[in-house]
Parts: structure tokens; C-alpha cells; sequence
């Protein structure tokens, strides 16, 4: 069940980079299925506006199906064509977090371990603009409204954490500096409920110490993200990506909590994604 468990997980991972997809013209063919897999590096705070980062290597296989009513791991977990449409889509959001240890974190040590946690809910995709280069390709803008679910497991059960809404201005480049080049750039505040804010933020008064007053937590805002990634083809079914992200926390809700640590924080990811089957069927890039 632990196994089973991690490769699900794990799993998640592959979808948020692999949703970092090219643009595809309607006359790209691509196959019906494919199946690989994933493997990469990231180095991340251990939780939103920590001190310190934690590097996690992760592997794990990837699916990916276009059929003609449902859509699996092509730039979404699952949609409906019935619902995508020239200028917007409705799909699901993921995100997920790895945990911390907090014997390992200063400003959380002796309190209870962070777990790993993913958050899912429903998306709404709205394309704003287009764009073609003679010399570079074609571009999208989008709006996506996201709002999810949190939930945080150690493998043997699930915790609700409550609720998150990020909105996100995500721009895509294909061809940025060749045919098979694609360069993302996101921008995305979020605001959580108090359940989450609790999670990462409160002090109740059994973990009060010398260095950590009691702190009550509160919903709002929690901070900003700006991202950018490029991803290339090494071979033609080996596909690499190089990502980084910084995180702005100024002027959030929980800024006084003993826990909020760095205004500022940094995320760095590299790894690729191997198709090693594929249909010999052929559907059009959308």
C-alpha cells in the first residue's frame, strides 16, 4: 500500500511538469497514447516562506491518453472536450509539496513533521491573446482560474487542510529559440483558508518556546509566485526541462507568525520526460 501510495504521488509531479506543454497547432499529429517515464530534481523551501530548502529526486511512470470525449495528462490531469472551446478549457488544478522534518528545520523543531501534501479542484483556462513570430514561433497568453482542495498524507491516511484560490497569468512561447524549444512564464497569487494557514503558520501553546511565541494563524493572502521553465527535446522521445520560481510573501496574512521565516523564497527543478510507448494512431494537437 506504501508503494502504491508513493507512485501515485510521485506521480503528480509528472503531470505539473508534463503540463507545462508546448503549444500545438491543430495541424500537429500527436499519438492517442503514450506511456513513459519521469524522473527529476527539485530544490524547494520546506514549506511557504521557510528559511530553508530541501532537495527531493523523484521518478515515477507517466500516462498520458487524447481521446474524443476525455483527455488524461495532455497539459491536464483529465478534461472534457466537450468543455474545451477556441478560448477556454475546464479541467482540474493539481499541486503538490513535499514534507518536512522537522528535526531537520530550526523554527519548527519540536513540533510535528510537515507531510507531503497535493491540493486538486477545478480550473477554468481562458486564452486572452495570441501571438506569431516570424522568427520564433507562436505564443499564448492565458488566465486560469484555479481553487483546490488541500490535503496533506503520510502514506497511511489523508487530512483535509482546506482550501486554496490561484488565480494564474501563465504566457507559453513555442519555438522560443527553436522549432522544438517552449519557454512558460507564470505569475500567480494565492489566498488560503485558515485550515491551511493553521498548518503551515500556527503555534499553539504546547509548542511555545524560548525562540517561538504562541501564534494564531488566519486566512488571506499567503504570497506570490513568478516562474519561468524551458523545455527541449535531447533525443526525439527524450524530452528535458530546466524550471526555476521565486516566491514573494511580503504583505501576507500570517507575516508575524514565528514560523514565517523569509519574504523571499527560491525553488529550482531540472528533469526529463521519456516516452518509451506510443500508439500508432494519430489525433491533431487539439
Amino acid at each position: 500500500m506504501h508503494k502504491i501510495s508513493l507512485v501515485f504521488f510521485s506521480a503528480i509531479f509528472s503531470l505539473q511538469v508534463c503540463s507545462q506543454e508546448d503549444i500545438h497547432l491543430e495541424s500537429d499529429l500527436r499519438p492517442v497514447w503514450e506511456v513513459g517515464a519521469f524522473a527529476a530534481v527539485f530544490n524547494t523551501p520546506e514549506y511557504p516562506a521557510a528559511d530553508q530548502n530541501k532537495t527531493n529526486v523523484i521518478a515515477s511512470p507517466y500516462v498520458v491518453y487524447r481521446g474524443e470525449v476525455l483527455r488524461i495528462g495532455d497539459g491536464a490531469i483529465a478534461r472534457a472536450v466537450a468543455v474545451d472551446k477556441s478560448w477556454y478549457e475546464l479541467d482540474l488544478s493539481l499541486a503538490a509539496s513535499f514534507g518536512a522534518n522537522s528535526e531537520d528545520n530550526l523554527a519548527r523543531e519540536n513540533m510535528p513533521d510537515l507531510d507531503f501534501m497535493f491540493e486538486v479542484g477545478p480550473q477554468l483556462k481562458m486564452r486572452i491573446a495570441e501571438f506569431e513570430f516570424a522568427a520564433h514561433g507562436r505564443s499564448e497568453l492565458f488566465l486560469n482560474l484555479q481553487a483546490r482542495a488541500a490535503f496533506s498524507t503520510d502514506f497511511s491516511g489523508l487530512e483535509h487542510r482546506g482550501y486554496v484560490f490561484q488565480p494564474q497569468l501563465a504566457y507559453r512561447q513555442r519555438g522560443w529559440l527553436s522549432e522544438k524549444t517552449a519557454l512558460s512564464i507564470r505569475i500567480s497569487p494565492s489566498w488560503a483558508t485558515e485550515d491551511l494557514q493553521d498548518y503551515f503558520y500556527q503555534v499553539d501553546n504546547n509548542f511555545v518556546s524560548p525562540q517561538r511565541a504562541y501564534f494564531d494563524a488566519k486566512s488571506g493572502y499567503m504570497g506570490t509566485n513568478i516562474g519561468m521553465s524551458v523545455s527541449f527535446d535531447a533525443t526525439r522521445d527524450i524530452r528535458m526541462f530546466v524550471g526555476g520560481s521565486m516566491s514573494i510573501h511580503s504583505g501576507a496574512a500570517n507575516i508575524d507568525s514565528p514560523l514565517f521565516k523569509d519574504k523571499s523564497t527560491y525553488s529550482l527543478g531540472v528533469g526529463m520526460v521519456w516516452r518509451l510507448w506510443q500508439s500508432e494512431q494519430k489525433v491533431s494537437g487539439r
